[in-house]
């Protein structure tokens, strides 16, 4: 499944146009969403352009490690963020294809 990023991790939106998601994902989407501390973690990610650190997004959310680690796995289960590990480090971005991909199809309810 394409993501829809490109070059520089732009967003394609004939991509992003295209993109349908199965009942299952707009599901897992929706549980990933209902908790308030991944919504926050959405929204500070949708807020910057950039890759951010776990360690940052541990700050917006005031939790433990583990804690955050759990939120970000249903995040990443969900497909709402890409990981990017180096080493024991992880970065984080918005997979905003996704995210309008779900948007688009609430629209239609």
């Amino acid at each position: 499944m394409a993501s829809g990023a490109g070059e520089g991790g732009a967003v394609d939106m004939a991509a992003t146009r295209h993109r349908s998601l199965t009942r299952e994902q707009v599901q897992t989407i929706a549980r990933a969403l209902a908790d308030p501390r991944r919504y926050e973690i959405l929204k500070q990610l949708g807020a910057g352009c950039d890759a951010v650190q776990c360690s940052v997004v541990r700050g917006w959310v005031g939790v433990g490690a583990a804690t955050l680690s759990h939120h970000m796995k249903e995040l990443e289960g969900a497909r709402l963020v890409a990981a990017v590990r180096d080493g024991k480090y992880v970065t984080y971005t918005l997979r905003r294809d996704v995210l309008l991909a779900y948007l688009d199809h609430m629209a239609k309810l």
